[in-house]
């Protein structure tokens, strides 16, 4: 028996270190792969499902002098660009503050068409509205790499057995 807890314990460390060397970077890259995917879906008209929601929204938000045709180009070039910046590592601040900034119109929708992003207002969301909800995990992702902008890193601690 005691082989066997031996056995999981030094299973458990390798996987745990594993997951403190790798974690932000899988992290970053899958971040940026959704954010690439997404952006460049969006220069293609009727492949990206957000396509029509978010060039309402944007219009509605720039009281109309951005048209749609125009609004979902920037907004392709935006998270393609946020993309790349994750992908690559470079330019974090900057693709953060892109990441941010654009997760705050992402959000508008369920303010703004709520009969569009909710069947019961406001606990039953649509499926666009659960498009909208999930960003929530990728602004927790994009906080996460903030925090290691300037260095920060997952270092090891002493574990309580509490």
């Amino acid at each position: 028996m005691t082989n066997l807890v031996t056995f999981y314990q030094r299973a458990d460390d390798r996987i745990t270190n594993f997951m403190r060397l790798y974690g932000i970077t899988f992290m970053r890259v899958s971040l940026g792969i959704v954010f690439l995917w997404f952006g460049i879906l969006k220069f293609f008209p009727g492949l990206s499902p957000a396509h029509e929601l978010a060039t309402r929204t944007i219009e509605l938000l720039t009281f109309g002098l951005v048209p749609p045709n125009v609004s979902i180009i920037i907004l392709a070039a935006w998270e393609t660009l946020i993309g790349v910046g994750l992908i690559s590592g470079l330019f974090m601040r900057v693709t953060l503050f892109l990441l941010f900034s654009q997760m705050l119109g992402t959000m508008t929708p369920l303010f703004l068409f709520p009969l569009e992003t909710f069947t019961r207002i406001p606990i039953v969301p649509t499926l666009e509205g659960q498009y909208i909800i999930k960003n929530l995990v990728l602004v927790s992702a994009g906080l996460v790499l903030g925090a290691t902008v300037r260095g920060g890193r997952i270092i090891e601690t002493e574990q309580s057995n509490s």
